[in-house]
């Protein structure tokens, strides 16, 4: 993995261990349950745009998994070259 890259994912794993990350993974999950409900939802179009906002919170939430899933994948392919 060039220098680039590795500082790239070492940016993500310090990010993923501070306070503030806790914190706003925090947040975005209170707000995953206000969002997903149905009863406050106006009309179909409330409802898709509800439905890419929790689109867009899945993605922030597992953002750490996908960034420690796609790192293990780099040095693999980088121990089988």
């Amino acid at each position: 993995m060039d220098q680039e890259t590795q500082e790239y994912y070492d940016n993500y794993f310090s990010l993923f261990i501070t306070d503030g990350w806790k914190q706003l993974t925090e947040d975005f999950s209170n707000n995953v349950l206000s969002i997903n409900s149905v009863e406050a939802v106006k009309d179909a179009n409330d409802m898709y745009f509800r439905k890419g906002q929790l689109n867009v919170l899945a993605h922030l939430l597992n953002m750490e998994n996908i960034v420690s899933t796609n790192y293990d994948e780099a040095n693999k392919s980088e121990e089988n070259d």
